[in-house]
């Protein structure tokens, strides 16, 4: 049996009399369709990913007011507090909104929340602050459309609040002087999955294009880019063309602090693509949330000095060593306790012992490997944070907002959210979360599936094929990367590899044709081997002492017949 489900998506036939798609090699249009892009114009759309992808920025709710209050602040020489978050999102959205308005001789204080002692979203002692450093207009990124109680102290305080965020909106808003969120229910702008840092953009398009210096900020796309892909959000429609501009900047002249995480990770300079900063880049500047301050990601950011630069990045991939160490540590853990439960619908593992900055990454890897919604707490004396991980099929910001009765701040999307409540009261909301999930996913396969886009011959992989694929980088949430299926392929050598035997490497031959493979994470599925074996895989090239050589990703494999 596989371990996934696996769903072969119809195939597409490609009529040869309309011009439209026969000028596009048929794997090509299969793999669009796939994703939704089927009319003529969209494939155009899709493959060039131009400027033409943009939104106006001014189809967003309160952007004229926002402007004009910021082009006040400028003209009168005000103080702006940018307010950002500890993740790679939110650094790198602060970092777009100060770098812009210091383009324009702005005046900015830069301010990034502590994890462990502040928590996501705005703090009224923060916001004090800031207004006691000179602010007297704060402006929030990636974070503020939850916080009404804390923007009603700020303004009734004397500071105007502009809030940028693409978090979902709760019923009540904040009374803020402008909200900019293309979640907003008044909201024309045609792009909804926006970063905080794309939202953060938009704001600066707007302004920079009112005084007619909009190709001033494309400098910054890079910085969208790194935001965008660390957050997931989907590498579509105007994210697809910022994420490619932002890789372009990047590869051809990186910023001082990433040139230096680029060096101190082994990465090689001008081959950085969505998967090098997801995987490599990204958690990195989260290391510096996660493990002590966020600010330390930030400055990296913003450093123009090599030194600075050289000292920062090492300190981060540092911290990123050590955080890995805690992830596998904690996991381990947090395994051993919902294995216990029996695994029920919804896994919930709390802990006094748990770090609070790795329980989102716990989160995930439990859904990963049991598909079931994760909530992973770490509990202190009067307060516990929990943060929570969730599958396709269960919207668990929604589900929260059903509790919200025991949150003291809530927040997130469909897929990852947070909560801060009293330590009191988290047996009573375990009990009922848990019967609200359990009866929502009655009925519902708990088991992850897998989309495969074509069923092929491993002799039919060569030539174009890889090649086709890549046309539809960059790839993440929404975009996948294309996705194989063969049958009855001969298993000519099998072996673990990794820590604890976890991954395995293989040689597999169809048709004549032979291939080196990887499964990462299927090490224990030894025993399902047999001589033939169906597979489920992507391409990738693997780079191997400077050779790169196309192999397969083995994403699943079940006994043929």
């Amino acid at each position: 049996m596989s371990h996934c489900s696996w769903k072969l998506l119809p195939p597409v036939e490609v009529h040869t009399d309309k011009d439209s798609q026969s000028s596009y090699p048929p794997l090509l249009i299969q793999l669009l369709h796939n994703r939704g892009v089927t009319r003529p114009e969209d494939i155009q759309s899709f493959l060039a990913s131009d400027r033409s992808s943009m939104g106006d920025p001014l189809l967003f709710p309160d952007m004229e007011k926002a402007v004009a209050r910021i082009k006040r602040a400028l003209l009168k020489g005000e103080t702006v507090g940018v307010y950002g978050d500890f993740d790679a999102d939110g650094m790198t959205a602060t970092a777009v909104l100060v770098q812009g308005l210091s383009l324009l001789q702005g005046k900015t204080i830069p301010y990034i929340p502590h994890r462990q002692t502040e928590g996501h979203g705005l703090t009224i002692s923060a916001l004090n602050k800031l207004h006691e450093q000179g602010a007297s207009l704060v402006i929030s990124v990636d974070c503020g459309v939850t916080d009404a109680a804390e923007v009603k102290k700020a303004t009734d305080a004397g500071l105007d609040i502009i809030i940028t965020d693409h978090h979902s909106p709760p019923e009540k808003i904040p009374e803020a002087l402008a909200i900019i969120n293309p979640k907003l229910n008044d909201s024309r702008y045609p792009y909804d999955n926006l970063a905080g840092v794309g939202v953060a953009f938009k704001l600066l398009q707007a302004l920079f294009r009112s005084l007619e210096k909009e190709e001033q900020i494309d400098t910054m796309t890079d910085l969208v880019a790194i935001g965008t892909i660390a957050d997931m959000s989907p590498p579509l429609g105007e994210n697809r063309f910022l994420i490619k501009e932002g890789l372009k900047n990047i590869n051809a002249n990186p910023r001082p602090g990433i040139r230096e995480l680029i060096k101190q990770t082994r990465l090689e300079e001008g081959k950085i693509n969505a998967d090098r900063i997801a995987w490599v880049i990204a958690p990195c500047l989260n290391a510096a949330g996660r493990l002590a301050d966020g600010l330390t990601g930030y400055n990296l950011l913003m450093t123009e000095s090599d030194k600075e630069a050289q000292e920062l990045a090492a300190w981060l991939a540092q911290k990123n060593e050590e955080r890995q160490r805690l992830t596998t540590a904690t996991l381990e853990k947090a395994r051993e306790q919902v294995i216990a439960m029996g695994l029920p619908p919804l896994l919930i593992t709390a802990d006094t012992e748990y770090p609070m900055g790795i329980a989102g990454l716990v989160a995930s890897r439990l859904v990963e490997e049991f598909y079931r919604p994760s909530i992973v707490i770490h509990i202190a004396d009067t307060e516990c944070h929990g943060s929570c991980r969730s599958i396709p099929e269960f919207d668990i910001i929604a589900a929260l907002n059903n509790f919200s009765r025991y949150f003291t701040r809530f927040g997130g999307h469909a897929a990852a959210a947070g909560f801060t409540m009293p330590t009191k009261d988290l047996p009573q909301m375990e009990q009922e979360l848990s019967a609200f999930v359990t009866e929502k996913l009655a009925g519902v396969e708990l088991r992850p599936h897998l989309n495969i886009d074509a069923e092929v011959k491993l002799n039919e992989l060569g030539g174009d094929t890889y090649p086709t694929t890549q046309l539809l980088a960059p790839f993440g949430h929404g975009n996948p990367v294309p996705t194989f299926m063969s049958r009855g392929v001969e298993v000519l050598e099998r072996r673990t590899m990794g820590n604890g035997n976890e991954h395995l490497r293989m040689r597999l031959k169809q048709g004549g044709s032979i291939w080196d493979c990887v499964a990462f994470r299927l090490g224990n599925h030894q025993k399902e081997f047999a001589p033939r074996i169906d597979i489920v895989y992507n391409l990738e090239v693997d780079n191997w002492r400077g050779k790169n050589q196309l192999r397969l990703n083995i994403l699943d494999f079940k006994r043929s017949g």
